[in-house]
């Protein structure tokens, strides 16, 4: 595949369906036949990292996946923006008077009151290395303070430097006000206070900078190449890194592709490094069911990854992003939609899997989202074919117990066990934390007061019960039914009315999960000791 004539490649992307294959085709088209190609992406570490940027980071991975499936060699490289400025406290970390101490200082230098990393920068970024693994994401991490404070950029500043105007008329294509004589492409953290409120007086034409700070008045010339203190504006940052790391791909939020945005000015700076800007394409913002707007991780009210792998599996998590085109909005939800969308994913599987017969052209599509919905290989066989709704109700009805749930299922493999137990504990963290209040339930148990019935009710629960224990384990749902609607009629009770007295005494609800199949997931032992009692 290396040395696909470019005429295939085109041909191979107008057959593919997913976006992922479709954007790493444009790659190879767009930048040739190359040995290795560099995908990239990156983000300021300024507060919790958000299922928000999460999706810049999949996003890219998926793309990744797909020209490894092509037989190309990809460069996965994620930057940590950490040497951005500490620009305002989110409200979720603790001692805010001291951390406002250091606002306009590098958020490397900002020390991470929680105690349980070297820096506050470091500490969001621990979090996210931690668990991108789970999810099959692995890059390789760069970081933007490390290189800055060491002088690797500094050609790459002088360049700047060197470029001055041409850049500044780049800018000002996009300014309603354009950048006065005093601007300069650099800024400098004092080494006096590290807070980049300096003024830049002058440059001596080679790696000499001159600068005030603003703040004490001090002024001093510093060596780009010796002294860890300047560093790029981002919209020149941008297209340098770009240039010296070889970005091929690299996708962006809608700000950063709007008219006159990062991209659009980087696009021509980076030719001014000697590169070339890299295909890319802009993705859309997510927002949390119930709560729109951008996800801002300098609110500190977020939605992390951590979070959603508490109610999704990563499979499903992966799921969200795979099925959903970048360039489309949408939320991620904690309500009834859960059901919804591990249904959808269990569809999406049972295709793959020739469970159910679909047209040739959605099996293409879903089998590609099914193999890039995974962590790493593509499972052997389905997961144990099962609906959500059923095991929530299953796991209410052993209280929690997933082994006991586990335990109650036939003819489940070990692989197959593996997979539920997961998704076990997601539906129970679910159940407990998200649920709404008319879903959940827990069965009656021995310290559980009787409920009032009346006598007819109280004949027709005792046949029930008497049926329960003779037939339950003896006939299927449709069957046992008709022994629900048997103990009715024979006492002359209504169904509407028997049905609401069982869930009463069962579950101390009006309503419950649909009656036949709950009593069959339930224990003839169980339902019988509670019965007995009326």
């Amino acid at each position: 595949m290396k040395n696909c004539p470019f005429a295939i490649i085109q041909s191979m992307s107008e057959n593919q369906t997913h976006w992922a294959d479709i954007y790493a085709s444009k790659i190879i088209r767009e930048k040739g036949d190359k040995e290795v190609y560099t995908c990239a992406s990156g983000i300021t570490p300024s507060g919790t990292v958000h299922i928000g940027n999460f999706r810049e980071i999949i996003s890219v991975e998926l793309v990744v996946r797909a020209l490894r499936a092509m037989g190309r060699k990809v460069r996965f490289i994620y930057s940590w923006d950490d040497y951005d400025v500490f620009r305002k406290v989110p409200k979720n970390m603790p001692q805010p008077e001291l951390l406002s101490t250091y606002l306009r200082k590098p958020i490397t230098l900002v020390p991470d009151t929680t105690g349980q990393s070297a820096n506050y920068a470091r500490k969001n970024e621990e979090d996210v290395e931690r668990i991108l693994p789970s999810v099959g994401v692995q890059p390789e991490y760069l970081y933007q303070a490390e290189r800055y404070r060491s002088g690797m950029y500094a050609e790459g500043i002088r360049t700047a430097l060197e470029k001055k105007e041409e850049i500044k008329a780049i800018l000002n294509e996009y300014r309603t006000e354009p950048l006065g004589d005093d601007w300069w492409p650099v800024s400098v953290f004092s080494s006096f206070t590290d807070k980049d409120t300096t003024t830049i007086l002058a440059w001596d034409g080679e790696y000499g900078i001159t600068y005030r700070d603003d703040s004490t008045g001090q002024e001093e010339t510093i060596d780009i190449r010796t002294t860890p203190y300047t560093k790029l504006p981002w919209r020149i940052d941008w297209p340098m890194r770009w240039a010296r790391e070889g970005v091929d791909f690299e996708p962006a939020g809608k700000d950063h592709h709007s008219e006159g945005g990062s991209f659009d000015t980087s696009r021509k700076i980076v030719q001014l490094f000697g590169g070339q800007a890299p295909v890319s394409f802009q993705y859309d913002f997510i927002s949390i069911k119930g709560r729109g707007g951008k996800i801002s991780s300098s609110s500190g009210e977020v939605i992390s990854l951590y979070d959603v792998l508490e109610v999704y599996t990563p499979e499903v998590c992966r799921y969200l992003f795979a099925s959903t085109r970048p360039n489309t909005e949408f939320a991620i939800s904690f309500d009834l939609d859960v059901l919804k969308i591990y249904e959808d994913y269990d569809n999406c599987e049972r295709i793959y899997f020739g469970l159910i017969n679909v047209n040739e052209k959605r099996k293409e599509k879903e089998k590609r989202i099914y193999e890039l919905s995974q962590v790493a290989e593509v499972p052997s066989e389905p997961g144990y074919q099962i609906p959500f709704r059923h095991l929530c109700n299953l796991l209410q009805i052993h209280s929690g117990d997933i082994d006991a749930v586990l335990d109650s299922l036939a003819g489940i493999s070990e692989s197959q066990r593996a997979r539920l137990e997961t998704r076990c504990r997601c539906a129970w963290n679910w159940i407990t934390t998200f649920a709404p209040e008319d879903f959940r339930f827990s069965l009656a148990d021995e310290n559980t007061d009787p409920v009032e019935v009346t006598d007819s009710q109280r004949s027709a629960l005792r046949d029930l019960c008497g049926y329960i224990s003779s037939y339950l384990d003896t006939t299927d749902e449709k069957e046992f039914a008709n022994y629900i609607y048997k103990a009715c009629a024979d006492n002359g009770v209504e169904n509407a009315e028997f049905f609401t007295t069982v869930y009463r005494v069962l579950i101390g609800k009006e309503r419950g999960p649909k009656l036949a199949g709950f009593l069959k997931a339930c224990s003839k032992e169980r339902l019988v000791s509670i019965l007995s009692r009326y």
